[in-house]
């Protein structure tokens, strides 16, 4: 299997909304309920920090930034998604995805990357330990999801080179 990476594009966005759908409904990966339309998607998301796995025209997965803040000062700080197909898991397009991320980051000038992610949700907090954050604590009881409360765990990762000096 040959995958590769490149730049999440408006015709990508069906077979990204499947992906998005299916970690929906795993009810571990998000407190959204229901898949955004094109348009609100594209408007929470940074336009130089999205990307799709591929294999042929299938896409395997896909990674994106949120700004944390319209405020200035916090410019160089970013959320991080990333998703998996269902038939995909476990072949570490995650990994792949969230590396190139990182690379993409650093290019667009983001500092430090955070993370919100279920307390049960193990193998995503699994790959971004390997990928270099680091738990920085919880909210308990941040949300309720289908009448249960979750636990997020807070992670980030510092650039080694941006915002260094």
């Amino acid at each position: 299997m040959t995958t590769t990476i490149n730049r999440l594009q408006a015709a990508d966005w069906p077979q990204v909304a499947v992906i998005y759908k299916e970690g929906i409904a795993t009810g571990q990966a998000t407190f959204e309920t229901d898949v955004p339309d094109w348009d609100t998607w594209n408007a929470a998301h940074r336009s130089d920090c999205r990307l799709v796995a591929r294999e042929n025209e299938t896409i395997l997965g896909w990674a994106a930034l949120s700004p944390v803040s319209g405020r200035c000062v916090y410019g160089g700080v970013a959320e991080v998604s990333v998703y998996v197909a269902a038939s995909a898991r476990g072949q570490g397009i995650g990994k792949a995805l969230l590396h190139a991320l990182i690379t993409a980051s650093e290019e667009a000038g983001i500092w430090t990357l955070q993370a919100g992610i279920f307390r049960e949700n193990t193998t995503s907090l699994a790959l971004h330990r390997i990928c270099g954050f680091r738990d920085i604590g919880y909210r308990e009881r941040l949300g309720c999801l289908h009448g249960v409360w979750k636990d997020v765990v807070l992670m980030e990762r510092r650039s080694s080179v941006v915002g260094t000096s």
